[in-house]
């Protein structure tokens, strides 16, 4: 890659990473693509150079927080009575590492643009996809339903984290 391609994907990823912070912190509609210019530092022009309209940018952000989880979950090793729980390990530490991105994806679908619905759709159900196969291929029980409990752990997480009410969470250590 050359300097200057450099360049072009560094401020790429910080428009992103910028879009990410202020869409988790204002929402979807009160977020604009001024305000991810102004706090990258670029024009609203530069910004429409690498995404055509905020949507696009919006969905563009959560295919990365897919990415991420997906792959975090697919290099899981551990034994089956263990697996779930290592599996919510690493979403908890995407939750560390990645927080915005992680709390946009688990709430997209109430976002009611159609194409982040459509995302919506597609990616919890490749979710539950990847999760049942990683249950199936190691035998738990009931693996459907398992797979299920697990995604819904993960809404209640990410529902306690966005309204910093950690007692909503039952791994909550009421200390």
């Amino acid at each position: 890659m050359s300097p200057k391609e450099e360049v072009v994907a560094n401020r790429k990823e910080q428009i992103m990473n910028s879009a990410a912070a202020l869409f988790a912190s204002q929402g979807f509609y009160k977020t604009t693509t001024a305000h991810v210019a102004e706090a990258v530092g670029v024009t609203q022009p530069y910004v429409f150079h690498f995404f055509k309209s905020k949507e696009q940018l919006y969905l563009a952000v959560l295919e990365r927080a897919y990415n991420r989880m997906s792959q975090a979950f697919s290099v899981v090793d551990a034994p089956p009575e263990r697996l779930a729980e290592k599996m919510g390990e690493a979403f908890n530490g995407l939750l560390i590492t990645h927080r915005n991105e992680m709390l946009l994806l688990m709430q997209c679908f109430t976002t009611p643009e159609p194409e982040v619905r459509k995302f919506s759709r597609e990616t919890f159900s490749e979710i539950y996809e990847t999760v049942l196969t990683r249950f199936e291929s190691v035998g738990i029980p009931n693996a459907g339903m398992q797979a299920s409990i697990f995604i819904s752990c993960g809404l209640i997480i990410t529902l306690s984290e966005v309204l910093e009410m950690p007692k909503l969470s039952p791994w909550c250590n009421p200390e």
